[in-house]
């Protein structure tokens, strides 16, 4: 069993983060954010598919002030993303946003990042210090490596956010390299107790960018860090979420919707096992409730080998195997193995 880090609980709207709070999966919208209502369609559909914590880039003042309308249009938290103006972080403030994220390499100002704590203390606004290995802080000391860099960029935010007696901080520490990212966020672990936002950032488009993702969150979820997590693609944000929840399953972190169980295929397989699998994947997607469901291309060892699955089937020459916890329950013609595997799913249900 995976022991995680404590981590000081915060509270992200309605949603804890640290403590001992499930483990929360975020993205952020690809809309103009000045565009409200397509920002609050592709939020609320984003929330339909599980994501618990939604960030929108905040370019200008309009984007800035559109927030208020958009706060009021969705169920799941919001968080401003504010790159060099001050003044939008405390605008979105204004806006009622449930938090920000400030970057410490481009709002480097102490007065002016003062005056941001200090409005959001006073509304009880969370705010990630969220550093990117790609924009930190001109003046850091050369002979520092990346990730030690990317460490005192954020102690620097930290301590002018203590200052202020001001702890309700989340930190991340995010970079396209993965053992870059593994070092800054094992270092900062061990000097700070804050909820950390993990993540590999700009991974890359769908297959690349999951496998980044995936193992460089993977390493962090295993050695018990992370609070939150986004899966960073050049996809549609629900991708990202359904990412996100599919890596913390992998480690029994959290269940949420189905899981397949599907064997590679082999030339013992008779049957169309991939289509089959893409059949079922597709079915599935709208189902939230945690349910194992096993594939298997062949009737000698599948139920065997898929026993803890909740359902499946066990294809062979024309017709095919349906089980439960690794016992039969029924033998079906091949045609029919979508249709009576559905049956018995939603039977379940």
């Amino acid at each position: 069993m995976i022991k995680r880090r404590i981590s000081k609980p915060i509270q992200i709207g309605d949603v804890p983060v640290g403590g001992d709070a499930p483990i929360s999966v975020q993205s952020m919208t690809k809309t103009d954010t000045r565009d409200a209502q397509a920002t609050i369609t592709q939020i609320n559909e984003l929330a339909d598919n599980g994501c618990e914590i939604i960030r929108c880039a905040v370019p200008d003042m309009e984007a800035a002030r559109a927030l208020k309308t958009i706060r009021k249009g969705i169920r799941i938290p919001l968080i401003a993303d504010i790159h060099f103006d001050y003044r939008l972080a405390l605008e979105a403030l204004k806006s009622g946003v449930d938090g920000l994220r400030l970057n410490p390499g481009n709002i480097c100002d102490p007065e002016k990042v003062s005056q941001v704590v200090k409005e959001a203390k006073n509304r009880q606004v969370p705010i990630r210090i969220g550093v990117n290995s790609g924009s930190l802080p001109e003046d850091l000391d050369i002979k520092l490596s990346l990730p030690d860099k990317m460490v005192e960029a954020a102690l620097r935010h930290i301590r002018i956010l203590e200052d202020l007696d001001f702890d309700l901080i989340k930190v991340s520490l995010k970079a396209f390299d993965v053992p870059t990212t593994l070092e800054a966020y094992r270092k900062i672990a061990r000097i700070v107790s804050y909820p950390l936002h993990i993540g590999i950032t700009e991974s890359g488009a769908a297959r690349r960018g999951l496998v980044r993702s995936s193992v460089g969150m993977g390493i962090l979820l295993n050695e018990g860090l992370g609070d939150t997590l986004r899966v960073s693609l050049t996809s549609p944000p629900c991708e990202e979420v359904f990412a996100g929840y599919e890596i913390l399953k992998s480690l029994n972190l959290r269940q949420f919707g189905a899981t397949i169980v599907s064997c590679p295929t082999c030339g013992r397989t008779e049957a169309d096992v991939a289509g089959l699998v893409g059949e079922i994947d597709e079915y599935l997607a709208s189902i939230k409730k945690p349910l194992k469901v096993a594939v298997m291309g062949c009737v000698v060892n599948g139920p065997g080998e898929a026993r803890d699955a909740d359902i499946g089937v066990a294809c062979g020459q024309g017709k095919a195997v349906i089980f439960k916890k690794g016992i039969q329950i029924k033998v079906v013609k091949e045609a029919d193995i979508l249709s009576e595997l559905k049956k018995e799913i939603e039977g379940m249900n």
